[in-house]
């Protein structure tokens, strides 16, 4: 089982992303007071640490995560790399409706890094909500098999 470790939202585009340590999320406004928030196939983001971690070694650079800007950063769990999945985070449940292709934001941020985020669906996953509810650093992540 993996965990939360980072959680992270922003007001509008290209606004800093703003580090918390708990939040509301819902399936009305995603993460509470997000820019992305809305309904839809790309209401919250996730990339795990560890696939992070492989970009940014490839790089042979330290970039914090809120680079990516992602909403919430796991650790410990392997992503599903397939729609359909859902992600349980302290009971809310997260739909994985698509792989996150990163865009040319992230070469504007650091030079070879959206290349760096392309294999093995490191740029990670956008989620639609499917059960809401608070989350926080620390809380338990976990993977449903579309399968099961």
């Amino acid at each position: 089982m993996g965990r939360l470790v980072g959680l992270a939202r922003r007001d509008k585009k290209r606004a800093e992303m703003e580090i918390l340590d708990d939040a509301e999320i819902s399936e009305q406004t995603g993460v509470a007071n997000d820019f992305r928030g809305k309904p839809g196939k790309r209401q919250v983001t996730v990339i795990s640490a560890e696939a992070w971690a492989a970009a940014c070694e490839e790089l042979g650079q330290e970039i914090p995560w809120t680079t990516r800007r992602a909403n919430l950063l796991t650790e410990d769990i392997e992503l599903p790399q397939r729609t359909g999945d859902v992600i349980e985070i302290a009971g809310v449940r997260l739909l994985v409706t698509m792989k996150v292709d990163p865009c040319s934001r992230m070469d504007e941020q650091f030079q070879g890094l959206r290349s760096a985020l392309i294999p093995e669906w490191r740029g990670g996953v956008a989620c639609t909500v499917l059960k809401g509810g608070p989350v926080r650093l620390g809380d338990s992540v976990s993977v449903l098999s579309a399968d099961s």
